[in-house]
């Protein structure tokens, strides 16, 4: 099968290279054009230098995978696709957009006959070795056509993929998938704190996450990951305790406030997040100022 991958990043490129040692075609752009020459020549990827030259490249009908950040940039590359599919061509948006928004965009591109699919898509780095999980949402019958790209990133062809709804189902799952990691790595964070606190104990933490990994009820994918940056560096000296967002945990957080569904911890961890970035937080000082104020209780002061 053949597919234009629009946007070859860290995570397109690989899923890019992943594709093509299946035996897809696959016609790569990437705003850099040394990128999109350098994966051509280690990987056999057909480079395209604009996304126009990327579509007619392809045979009709089309299939392209968008691959760029969530928001204005997805937004410019679809309307842009807009003007130069035709109908039955397909557009997947495998980036982590906002499930409205593709509703809206499927809604635009359904009187031109164009089809479009979101695609949550988790693995990271480790994607191109380790396959990727993939949370589809659009009809049955879209999606059935594209199964053999599918199978091929999965990491296996019958697992870790799958249709999960209508278009805006598969970047809604993967917005909750990313919301539930929040609360995973804060558990895990708050746990191993507590024990690098226990100085008396001298405890190795890399050996504990290591003895979790096997036969415990918390071992995961996240605490493998955990064990080697303890590996490392138990103290982590070289980082920064500033950690980002990149939306999703903010989606999830207000999706479940809509709903009126209890998610305490997905919120609370999304909140932790919002501290992390605070060189002095202004509400810590006002609440250390109120317990001196009503109970006289001491304050370190500058």
């Amino acid at each position: 099968m053949e597919l234009a991958m629009i946007g070859l990043g860290k995570m397109g490129g690989n899923m890019a290279q992943r594709l093509l040692k299946g035996g897809h075609r696959v016609v790569g752009v990437n705003h850099s054009a040394e990128v999109t020459r350098q994966l051509a020549a280690e990987h056999g990827l057909v480079p395209a230098f604009s996304t126009a030259e990327a579509v007619a490249a392809l045979t009709a009908p089309r299939t392209i995978w968008v691959m760029v950040p969530a928001g204005d940039a997805t937004e410019v590359v679809v309307n842009e696709l807009a003007g130069l599919l035709a109908p039955g061509d397909i557009i997947i948006d495998g980036g982590n957009t906002f499930y409205k928004d593709d509703i809206r965009r499927a809604g635009a591109l359904e009187p031109k006959g164009i089809h479009y699919v979101d695609a949550g898509t988790s693995g990271g780095v480790w994607g191109l070795a380790e396959g990727y999980s993939l949370m589809i949402g659009g009809t049955k019958e879209v999606v059935e056509r594209l199964r053999p790209i599918f199978e091929t990133l999965a990491p296996e062809a019958d697992k870790g993929w799958g249709r999960v709804g209508p278009v805006g189902a598969g970047h809604f799952v993967k917005m909750i998938h990313n919301g539930i990691e929040y609360g995973l790595m804060q558990a895990y964070a708050e746990g191993f704190e507590i024990m690098h606190t226990k100085k008396e104990f001298g405890l190795d933490l890399e050996q504990i996450s290591q003895i979790w990994r096997y036969g415990s009820v918390v071992r995961s994918w996240l605490l493998d990951l955990t064990a080697e940056a303890l590996a490392k560096d138990q103290n982590l000296s070289h980082i920064e305790g500033w950690v980002a967002d990149s939306g999703e945990g903010r989606w999830t957080a207000a999706e479940a406030i809509d709903l009126d569904v209890p998610a305490p911890v997905i919120t609370l961890a999304l909140q932790q997040r919002f501290i992390s970035r605070q060189d002095e937080s202004y509400a810590a000082k006002l609440v250390a100022a109120m317990r001196n104020e009503f109970g006289g209780h001491a304050i370190k002061t500058k």
